[in-house]
């Protein structure tokens, strides 16, 4: 029965995607050239171009190496029932080519665009106060501060000037992704201020993601932070829903464009084993363009102790200088051998303007300790009408705090 509904659930996915693709989504010509890809004919140029929970294993602990007690209890700077926390990670990673669509180093068109050698990716540091409104009114806050390669891809890079846009040196900078206050009582919380998007499966943050690398999607079609506000609501037992509003995509507290979007979904957690959510984001994005529109389906399937699903499906269109209708579906298997061990994979289609990409990683989580996380991966890329293919080897470290 369950093999049944989960098949049943695919089909529905992929069949919302194909559908909406075909009356939204006009194919068109493309210039391979503009993609970093070789020219295969002679067509008109292209025009240039609330973070998820760190992952865990969640079956019963095996023993010996990879279980709990080898694993150990997680370390942290503050206890658990302190007033506010402090704490973070440092990742720092190798690989040894660019990520597409990135094709020269350091050109900021995907995050891992520095191949070669080794880099600090995230020295990231927070401060934060949670609002909890079970016992009634309560307030928080958050405060995130990041240097490294990574900070270029979390600064308000959707305004021009202002907040921390010009943190950079090199391919290295700084940014503050996050800040905000946050108010809460019984279901209801309402934060405003600068903070992740609640759009995708994949996050800014190294300990949210179980890849070093990321997807296309992820870094193409989707905003990474907002400066707006977010209201959540638990209209039921495991019935979430999210509504706001936001200066555009990627802003601070700045306006650009006449950036003014909603922002908003719901999630679904339909039993044990089964969660769906939506989220969307409507208006105008700002500097991404303006008369869009953006949706973000994921399915998470927990289909054993030690089996997991997940699949993602986005669809983006908008008014804008580049990739103005996309689609992409990312499939995600993950197998989890003990508390501490685990091997995942990645099956990603996405298209752009017409043009089909596609990529397939495979790697492992290794838990040397409970704060301690290595990420070796192998990434295979690939356009058929692009004429390009490409192997990438990576491998980063994480230690939280």
């Amino acid at each position: 029965m369950r093999l049944y509904r989960f098949c049943s659930l695919l089909a529905a996915l992929g069949m919302l995607s194909l559908s909406t693709a075909a009356v939204a989504q006009e194919s068109r010509a493309v210039s391979r050239a503009s993609y970093g890809y070789a020219q295969v004919d002679e067509t008109a140029p292209y025009v240039a171009a609330e973070t998820n929970p760190p992952l865990v294993y969640t079956g019963a602990s095996r023993g010996g190496w990879g279980s709990d007690d080898y694993c150990g209890d997680p370390w942290t700077l503050f206890p658990e029932d302190a007033p506010f926390v402090i704490g973070g990670w440092f990742q720092g990673g190798y690989h040894n080519k660019t990520t597409p669509l990135s094709t020269t180093r350091g050109d900021g068109l995907a995050f891992n665009d520095v191949p070669h050698r080794f880099n600090i990716h995230q020295a990231y540091l927070y401060a934060e106060r949670v609002a909890d409104g079970d016992q009634g009114f309560d307030w928080g806050f958050r405060l995130d501060a990041v240097y490294g390669t990574d900070a270029r891809y979390a600064q308000s890079f959707g305004q021009t000037s202002g907040w921390d846009t010009s943190w950079d040196h090199g391919t290295y900078g700084w940014a503050l992704p996050q800040a905000y206050v946050e108010l809460a009582s019984g279901p209801l919380s309402v934060k405003a201020g600068h903070f992740y998007t609640i759009i995708g499966y994949e996050a800014v943050p190294a300990i949210s993601n179980f890849f070093y690398s990321h997807s296309l999607t992820m870094f193409n079609s989707e905003p990474f932070t907002h400066t707006g506000a977010l209201a959540s609501l638990e209209v039921a037992d495991g019935v979430t829903v999210y509504g706001g509003w936001s200066l555009g995509w990627d802003t601070g507290f700045e306006q650009y464009a006449g950036g003014s979007n909603f922002l908003g979904g719901v999630s679904f957690e339909a039993n044990d084993w089964l969660t769906l959510t939506y989220a969307t984001t409507i208006g105008d994005f700002g500097m991404r363009g303006d008369d869009g529109y953006m949706h973000s389906i994921v399915a998470t399937v927990q289909l054993t102790e030690s089996w997991q699903y997940v699949v993602q499906s986005d669809y983006l269109t908008v008014n804008g200088p580049s990739f103005n209708d996309t689609i992409g579906i990312n499939q995600y298997l993950f197998y989890w051998f003990n508390d501490c061990l685990g091997w995942g994979n990645r099956l990603e289609w996405w298209k752009a303007d017409g043009l089909s990409h596609w990529e397939v990683t495979t790697g492992f989580n290794i838990k040397a300790h409970a704060n301690w996380v290595f990420r070796p991966e192998i990434r295979y890329d690939w356009v058929p009408g692009g004429n390009f293919d490409q192997w990438t080897f990576g491998v980063d470290s994480y230690v939280t705090w």
